[in-house]
């Protein structure tokens, strides 16, 4: 006789213990892997950060040194965050140059502004696929070119402001000194000290010898890890979430906002938060001013990224860490409360959309002209000599320091020796 099959038998309890035990099994694996993802881009930081240290090439010195002109770093920051299509991974690069003591803090601020517009462009060119339907396409492009809008005329109302009067560099600045003043040394020990971060940096740029490839290393490691972040977390809590919670996320502006936050901090990209607007306002499922309040938040949750790199570096990092949060901060308080204002930049957009459909080479003339033409132009007509006119004071006072004497150990020169260089 042959014995029955146990399984068949199994009690319930049983069997929810085992689903319990392989649930809790799955959370544990993906926390892990989410943990190890994060070390991997504090590690990357860490590494840009010893690579630009030891860079010291004639290169390296025209790149920085062509960060005076605010400008010219509006645009590198513009450029690069083009190319990639990612201003997390761009301005924890630039977290990571200012931790070196390569650019000062000012200098880097403009870079932190170009690459809020530059990471603009992917949304933009996601409305693009939408191009062979007209209707669906002036929605779409008009969602697309709304984050761009909104960066682009937050920049020309605080980059101004930057020049003349230091507003974001003096403000971070002074709150990074009175926020963080007794607790620096405290977080360096526990980064180097617990993490080991830095010793094990240390010892792979020891292997490499060449601070070029090291530097080339560490750029890809930083991208690859904020990809890896981006789309762990995005598959794992916010794709089969944002489904159930987009019913009600724009019922008020508030809570579009809160959720534009929630969800770009949770997935370190504000690319793939607003780009998921597009399809929304393209397929009529959110109007484009219920879309605007998420966008604004999406911007302020990218910054954690920046946050994230800053904490372990050095006060001039964790600075411009705080000078992102409070661009970000600024734009949303001059646009999110006051209905009016609001308005501009959904108008802005809307009307481009029209055009585009009516003339589809204005939608391209607008990439064109605004992420490549213009930015050039500027530089152009902006050299370094004219600085002082534009009355970036700032410049003078926080030179570079790659330019400043370098610290030198005596050393008693051989009685046959010449003189060094």
């Amino acid at each position: 006789m042959k014995l029955a099959n146990t399984e068949a038998f199994e009690s319930p309890i049983d069997m929810s213990q085992k689903v319990g035990i392989d649930t809790v099994r799955k959370r544990v694996f993906k926390i892990a892997i989410l943990l190890l993802g994060l070390l991997l881009f504090i590690f990357s930081i860490d590494m840009l950060s010893v690579s630009m240290t030891k860079l010291n090439s004639d290169l390296a010195r025209e790149i920085f040194q062509a960060t005076n002109n605010p400008f010219v770093g509006l645009f590198i920051g513009l450029l690069i965050t083009a190319m990639v299509q990612s201003s997390s991974t761009v301005t924890a690069m630039i977290v990571a140059v200012v931790a070196s003591g390569s650019i000062s803090l000012q200098q880097a601020v403009p870079m932190v502004m170009g690459a809020n517009i530059g990471t603009t462009i992917t949304s933009t060119l996601v409305a693009f696929s939408y191009i062979m339907r007209k209707s669906e396409f002036k929605k779409a492009l008009s969602a697309g070119v709304l984050h761009d809008v909104f960066n682009i005329l937050t920049v020309l109302i605080l980059f101004p402001l930057e020049i003349y009067f230091g507003l974001l560099s003096s403000a971070s600045s002074y709150l990074t000194h009175a926020l963080f003043e007794n607790n620096t040394k405290y977080a360096s020990d526990y980064a180097y000290n617990v993490i080991f971060t830095r010793p094990l940096t240390l010892w792979i740029s020891e292997r490499i010898g060449s601070p070029v490839v090291l530097l080339l290393l560490s750029i890809l490691l930083v991208f690859v890890a904020i990809k890896f972040l981006s789309d762990t977390v995005f598959k794992t809590y916010i794709s089969s979430n944002y489904t159930k919670v987009s019913k009600f996320i724009f019922k008020q502006p508030f809570w579009a906002f809160f959720y534009g936050v929630f969800f770009t901090a949770a997935v370190q990209s504000s690319t793939v938060t607003t780009s998921l607007i597009v399809p929304a306002v393209a397929n009529r499922k959110v109007s484009l001013l219920k879309a605007f309040p998420f966008i604004i938040g999406a911007n302020i949750g990218t910054t954690i990224t920046a946050a994230i790199a800053a904490l372990y570096k050095n006060e001039a990092a964790i600075a411009l860490a705080m000078m992102h949060f409070l661009f970000n901060l600024i734009g949303a308080l001059i646009f999110l409360p006051f209905t009016p204002l609001r308005n501009i930049p959904v108008r802005i957009s809307t009307f481009i959309g029209t055009e585009s459909v009516k003339t589809r080479f204005v939608g391209f003339a607008y990439i064109l002209f605004t992420f490549f033409i213009i930015p050039f132009l500027l530089i152009y007509f902006n050299q370094d000599e004219n600085i002082s006119e534009m009355g970036w004071n700032d410049v003078k006072k926080n030179e570079l320091i790659i330019n400043a004497p370098k610290e030198t150990i005596p050393v008693e020169p051989l009685p046959s020796a010449e003189p060094q260089n």
